[in-house]
């Protein structure tokens, strides 16, 4: 597998890193060790007068020799790797660790797994960077990272923290143009890079990476899986070059012109839902709420399990004065995800907006027990009252 030096550069950029790093190389003590304390630690064919990180706990007023073990060493090395790759013996130091710990890669990647699973983000970042630093040759902790920033994104757009989203997209696309780039090719990035510019309305690129996907992978129904995605792309018009025009119009602002698309694609494909709504997208950014209403209520007659389609409709019905058609949409759409926070804030919503403001703290509280960061849902809770 071909090492990419640029790696570490093009997927650090995000807001925060420096800061972020700084925190965690707080801790870090490089000390030069004599031959004899190498010795006695174990350590093998090291230049005694070379510097090695060791991990403390923090700031320490008073060194002591006890602080240095093969398990601070090694924790040293992992955070030089993951927050300063490019140390001048960065080389030297992902040998040693190696050395030591032989079973670093499947430990800490089950590790970096669970912390994001439970949306222990930093943490799971961290383990995941000290990976690639650690193992630039292997694709894994890269993919890794790449999966934990498209959900880290899925949560914030639904919170509607549309910037700090597409940051955590940006870091996402970097790595995937990283893991694209290595040979020889890694099979399952092409898969999850497609899945990934199909969020993106990028169906031109899927349609290349499922197909390079398909002959690189030797998985029969993976295989398959791919195949039935490409024919759905198909089946679904979403290769077709005024979906694509309509969805970009929308999304740069020019809701008029994006609309104007729309229509044109449910001439040519009136039985595919992605048409109706993004007609409905355009005509609800206009304010044109019962049509924006009725090009939902198509969409979902079509497809009644998108989530996004109900939520939209509840926007229109809300604004139309539709209170109880709102959330009977809005309950709907909890039932297709009932963890999706985005849909419990605006149920919050609606309910303050109907006066239950009990019920509406209720669903305030819960967003939190899902999302403890979740801005709409504390500012609404200091406004009516925690």
């Amino acid at each position: 597998m071909k090492k990419n030096d640029d790696t570490m550069k093009k997927i650090k950029g995000n807001e925060g890193s420096a800061e972020k790093a700084a925190d965690a190389l707080s801790g870090i003590l490089f000390i030069q060790i004599d031959a004899e304390r190498l010795k006695a630690l174990g350590i093998d064919g090291w230049e005694a007068g070379s510097s090695l990180p060791v991990q403390t706990q923090g700031q320490i007023l008073r060194f002591d020799p006890s602080m240095i073990s093969i398990e601070s060493i090694v924790a040293g090395i992992l955070r030089v790797l993951a927050w300063q790759p490019g140390h001048p013996l960065a080389a030297q130091y992902r040998k040693l660790a190696k050395a030591l710990k032989p079973d670093l890669l499947a430990q800490l990647s089950d590790a970096g797994v669970a912390k994001a699973q439970a949306k222990d983000w930093d943490v799971a970042q961290e383990i995941f960077l000290a990976l690639v630093g650690l193992y630039p040759e292997s694709p894994l902790p890269l993919l890794d990272l790449a999966l934990m920033w498209e959900e880290r994104a899925k949560l914030l757009r639904e919170e509607e923290r549309e910037d700090l989203a597409e940051e955590e997209e940006d870091q996402a696309y970097q790595s995937y143009v990283s893991l694209l780039e290595m040979e020889p090719p890694f099979a399952p990035a092409y898969y999850h890079a497609a899945l990934f510019f199909i969020k993106k309305r990028n169906f031109d690129r899927a349609v290349s990476l499922l197909t390079s996907y398909i002959g690189l992978e030797d998985d029969r129904e993976k295989v398959e899986k791919a195949k039935s995605i490409l024919k759905k792309l198909q089946d679904l018009g979403l290769l077709d070059r005024t979906f694509k025009e309509a969805y970009d119009f929308i999304q740069m602002g020019e809701e008029e012109k994006g609309l104007g698309k729309a229509r044109e694609f449910i001439a040519i494909h009136p039985d595919v839902w992605n048409g109706w709504f993004l007609a409905g997208w355009a005509l609800r950014r206009l304010g044109r709420w019962q049509e924006g209403a009725d090009a939902f209520k198509k969409a979902i007659e079509l497809n009644s399990g998108d989530t996004d389609s109900f939520n939209e409709l509840a926007l229109c019905q809300t604004e139309l004065g539709e209170l109880s058609a709102a959330k009977v949409s809005l309950e709907k759409a909890l039932r297709l995800e009932p963890e999706n926070v985005k849909i419990i804030v605006n149920l919050g919503a609606l309910s303050h907006r109907m006066g239950k403001i009990g019920e509406a703290r209720g669903f305030f509280i819960s967003a939190l027990e899902f999302d403890p960061d979740d801005a709409l849902a504390r500012d609404w809770l200091s406004r009516i009252g925690e």
